[in-house]
């Protein structure tokens, strides 16, 4: 890619949402006696496991060590475990060797994905990259830095807040490099069924595209565990290949509040891993050793998930409580955001910050407008419940006081 077209390319990129939202609120100071509290961002307040710090402290003498790229044997059987577990996989049919590598995260793998996935040209025409909408400002930022076309699917409370796929032109699934799907959906917390993995499995291997589901909310649940992609896969007549056309990213950030330990992993198909670590090879330094190792102590350990969890249910609570229904308020089934109807998600945003010192994410800055058609994210704001149950309850008791 030359300079100039790389350039041109990161031009046509929107702001991210948080640089959008910094401005947004520019010049706004809240009132002196008001204690800022930021839910604006997805990072979790929960104090990390102990276990990080004494499987770090055990390793420590492996800082001096290059990593490799595919991680180290323990760390992929750590994460292949835990895959076998969580998703009740058919012994044998998950290769860790093949199927699974480590990330710094998920936001790197995602991103990279579209440097796999996003040929040239797909039938002749410029690739097409979806992703529902709202979305993750990383998919379509890596959907169009790799030459494609992001097109974005509304996933509305009409939809379910997740795309339908049944709407889906024959015509653009032919041109279709790429699908990031989301789940549980970010922000909207919708879970996808078996029936709907099953369906978009179907159309990846009919239309010849990757399907990347993001699953990094998935052990942030209120009842039932969301059911995964490789979960529904292994159901599916796979002519010896289980995994084709499928990546899953999962990620310690959430599931153990170690946003800052930057440890995830990507999986699925052998030709696509085989790439990855290719690319990876050339592009990204290894995980660190210690890293790996505390990663595949977090893998390996559900205590601390659980309490996790019973911390998210006591949160949505406090909000369901404080909010009485207000603002079309609604119990996600995963992950810790609510996605609420204030009528103005920009005005409300600013009027939160300087009246009550609440720091909120308007849905516009997630969201694209259709042709002809509003944003409709634009009367949302996305609210992050990241913090202790007393302060989540203290802001969004505010909430109707301030926005009425």
């Amino acid at each position: 890619m030359t300079t100039a077209l790389a350039n041109d390319r990161l031009d046509r990129l929107t702001d991210y949402p948080f640089t959008r939202l910094a401005a947004l609120l520019s010049g706004i100071t809240p009132r002196a006696n008001v204690e800022p509290t930021v839910m604006s961002i997805g990072e979790p307040q929960h104090q990390p496991p102990a276990l990080i710090d004494e499987v770090l402290r055990a390793n420590a003498h492996l800082w001096g060590k290059y990593p490799p790229v595919a991680g180290t044997p323990d760390w992929r059987a750590a994460a292949a475990g835990w895959l076998n577990r969580r998703y009740a996989l058919p012994a044998g049919l998950f290769d860790p060797e093949t199927s699974v590598l480590p990330a710094a995260g998920t936001r790197e793998a995602l991103f990279q994905t579209a440097l796999l996935a996003v040929p040239e040209r797909k039938n002749g025409q410029i690739p097409a990259v979806l992703m529902p909408n709202p979305f993750y400002a990383v998919y379509e930022g890596a959907g169009l830095l790799a030459g494609g076309e992001p097109v974005f699917l509304p996933a509305t409370r009409e939809t379910g807040f997740l795309p339908d796929l049944d709407a889906l032109d024959p015509e653009l699934l032919a041109r279709t490099a790429l699908f990031y799907l989301c789940t549980p959906a970010n922000p909207q917390g919708a879970a996808a069924d078996a029936a709907y993995l099953t369906r978009a499995i179907t159309l990846a291997r009919r239309y010849g595209f990757v399907l990347a589901v993001d699953e990094c909310y998935a052990e942030i649940y209120l009842d039932t565990p969301p059911t995964g992609v490789l979960e529904v896969a292994a159901t599916l007549d796979h002519g010896g290949e289980p995994w084709a056309n499928l990546l899953v990213f999962h990620s310690l950030s959430k599931r153990s509040n170690a946003a800052g330990l930057r440890s995830g992993f990507v999986a699925g198909d052998p030709n696509l891993i085989a790439k990855f670590s290719r690319l990876r090879s050339y592009s990204n330094a290894g995980t660190p050793l210690p890293l790996l190792a505390a990663s595949a102590a977090l893998w390996r350990d559900e205590a601390h998930v659980v309490e996790n969890r019973a911390a998210y249910r006591a949160k949505f609570d406090a909000a369901e409580e404080a909010l009485q229904g207000r603002y079309g308020y609604y119990r996600p089934a995963g992950g810790f955001f609510l996605w609420l109807d204030v009528g103005d998600g920009e005005a409300a945003t600013r009027k939160l910050w300087a009246e009550g010192g609440i720091r909120v994410l308007p849905g516009a800055y997630l969201t694209r407008s259709q042709p002809g058609e509003p944003n409709a994210g634009a009367p949302y704001i996305r609210v992050a419940l990241v913090h202790d149950t007393e302060t989540i309850a203290r802001a969004c008791s505010a909430f109707p006081r301030i926005l009425g």
